[in-house]
């Protein structure tokens, strides 16, 4: 399976760049620093790479919030590594690590 989500409408698909990324373990799309132009919905497409059939979940609405509710909070890093990860000599291994906070 493959990940992506769409921003808005097809075909307007989220690139990953500085602040926007999609883990192609969970499917989920994490984006820093949330800016007024990162408002709109969001859409997951997952796609079967055998079949090449997609399927699309519900829109996500992100709302920018100002009223303050979320606040500055402690920076928390969020790892869920396996206690091995066996792999093959010369073949590449991809840990997701995130950093969430202020």
């Amino acid at each position: 399976l493959t990940y992506a989500w769409i921003f808005n409408e097809y075909p307007s698909f989220v690139h990953q760049d500085s602040r926007r990324f999609v883990s192609q373990e969970t499917g989920n799309l994490y984006i820093a620093k949330v800016e007024s132009s990162d408002v709109g919905n969001y859409t997951c497409v997952v796609t079967n790479t055998v079949t090449n059939s997609r399927v699309l979940g519900p829109p996500t609405p992100l709302v920018l919030r100002n009223d303050g509710v979320m606040g500055e909070y402690e920076p928390k890093i969020e790892v869920q590594f396996p206690e091995t990860v066996p792999s093959a000599k010369g073949t590449t291994v991809k840990l997701e690590c995130f950093a969430l906070g202020k």
